[in-house]
């Protein structure tokens, strides 16, 4: 089950995507909608950020340099010790494999960037947490 928002405290999300202009943007929206931001340009740097810190909800691109989004979640899942988290996966590719392997190792919802704008992804975000409280 995925961890759930305190009414207190902002959800932390952590943006995972490597092209610079994509993960400034979806700072900016989800920051100015209230939400603790943190951002990733490749699995491997989540997986350092996620090592400090317990995100509400993962923004995860799937082809990334270094280690991309699969690896990542396979990585990430292998660890005992993190809380259950939202991870919604945003991707340019529609390849049924790899949204296969998406859902496989832990994601629970699959976007393409293509079919969504920065401020409909933050519906698709708002709704993901709305929906565990």
């Amino acid at each position: 089950m995925a961890k759930k928002a305190n009414k207190q405290s902002p959800a932390t999300i952590l943006i995972v995507e490597d092209e610079q202009s994509l993960n400034e943007a979806y700072q900016m929206i989800l920051t100015k909608s209230g939400y603790t931001v943190h951002a990733a340009y490749d699995g491997q740097e989540a997986l350092e950020i996620t090592a400090k810190l317990e995100p509400t909800l993962i923004l995860l691109d799937l082809r990334m340099p270094r280690m991309d989004g699969i690896e990542f979640l396979q990585r990430y899942n292998l660890k005992d010790d993190h809380p259950a988290v939202n991870v919604i996966v945003f991707s340019n590719y529609d390849m049924q494999k790899e949204i296969d392997e998406a859902y496989k190792y832990g994601a629970e919802r699959y976007i393409l960037k293509a079919w969504a704008s920065p401020k409909e992804l933050l519906q698709v975000v708002e709704n993901t947490l709305q929906s565990d409280n």
